[in-house]
């Protein structure tokens, strides 16, 4: 197959190729995110223009587009002084409450605000107050005169509730999210007009309720002091009892601690006199010893001595004994030569005779 038979294909190819880029780039180029919280309304071609709350195609100059912003809205209405919420029992309270509320995310809705106030003004606070302040005020007032001031502050959840259903689900495209009272107290009397005829009444009313709280109060108070002064009569007699127990208890605490100290003392007495006659007796027995070992030591001596005078007068008495067998022995020799002389001799004689 040659390349002349092949160039149509790749041309095709290269056409489609083409133009799916060419279809993302303006798909890229014309779509358009929406925020969060916003709208978008596109006037394309159409009777009706078009909401969406994600994203959109808006082809430049064919279409128109805004953006509607449809987040939360806080609208607070506050009554005050002269102003105050009037209950069911003539009593005027100062309150604050905030209403939360945005445009309902439907496209009926966001049309129905769009022909109402206008785009830029759906989310423009004080246009939004002047649509529904004085419906939120007279709903206010309305639900108001069903409760007693009392009941107000006990039943706040139920006032809330009555509230809402007063305002209604109409509110010309906006969704009412939820209702807060931020601020719920009692007008000061100063603050009541005595020319009213509601107000000389809660006038009246606070005037008597104060006065019965004021001796109840008072009587409170009194029995209170009463309560008090009895408390502290108990309390302190309780703390006296207390505290001569305690003084019994460290009384007897001290006398047991002298008498273990008496105790430990006489023992630790007993033992140094023990371990003194110990000592003593240690001494003298040392100290008889030593003695037993120096008579034994003299006596030693003596006998050495005794034996050293005995040895030497048995040497002395040899020496003596020896001296006179010598001296003996002499005589006798000199005997037994005079005897031999005188044998000699008188044989001599006897020859000549």
């Amino acid at each position: 197959m040659s390349m002349a038979d092949l160039m149509p294909f790749f041309t095709i190819v290269g056409a489609v190729i083409v133009f799916i880029l060419g279809f993302f780039g303006l798909f890229k180029a014309f779509y358009i995110k929406v925020p969060q919280g916003t709208a978008l309304i596109v006037n394309d071609m159409s009777s009706q223009p078009k909401v969406h709350f994600t994203g959109a195609l808006v082809y430049p100059v064919i279409y128109k587009k805004e953006f509607m912003r449809i987040s939360l809205l806080t609208l607070e209405v506050d009554r005050r002084g002269k102003d105050g919420l009037i209950c069911k029992d003539n009593l005027r309270a100062d309150i604050t409450v905030a209403f939360y509320l945005r445009v309902n995310e439907t496209t009926e809705d966001v049309l129905k605000v769009a022909k109402s106030i206008g785009v830029e003004r759906a989310s423009d606070h004080q246009a939004v107050s002047v649509l529904f302040s004085a419906k939120f005020s007279e709903a206010l007032k309305t639900v108001g005169k069903q409760f007693e001031l009392s009941k107000l502050f006990e039943d706040r959840q139920n006032f809330r509730d009555r509230i809402v259903d007063v305002i209604g689900k109409d509110l010309n495209g906006y969704a009412l999210e939820d209702v807060a009272i931020d601020y719920l107290e009692q007008t000061p009397k100063s603050s009541l007009d005595p020319n009213n005829i509601f107000d000389s009444e809660g006038i009246r009313k606070i005037t008597e309720i104060t006065a019965i709280h004021n001796i109840e109060t008072n009587q409170k108070e009194r029995d209170q002091e009463l309560a008090i002064k009895k408390k502290n009569v108990e309390t302190r007699e309780a703390s006296l009892a207390l505290e001569r127990q305690q003084a019994d208890a460290e009384a007897r605490q001290q006398r047991e601690i002298e008498t273990i100290r008496a105790r430990e003392a006489a023992e630790t007495l007993k033992v140094k006199e023990e371990e003194r006659l110990k000592a003593e007796q240690a001494r003298i027995q040392t100290q008889q010893e030593i003695e037993i070992r120096e008579e034994n030591r003299q006596r030693e001596v003596e006998v050495a001595q005794q034996n050293r005078t005995r040895a030497v007068s048995i040497e002395i008495e040899k020496v003596t004994r020896a001296r006179d067998l010598e001296i003996v022995s002499r005589e006798r020799e000199v005997e037994l030569q005079r005897i031999d002389k005188e044998k000699a001799l008188e044989e001599e004689r006897k020859k000549y005779c």
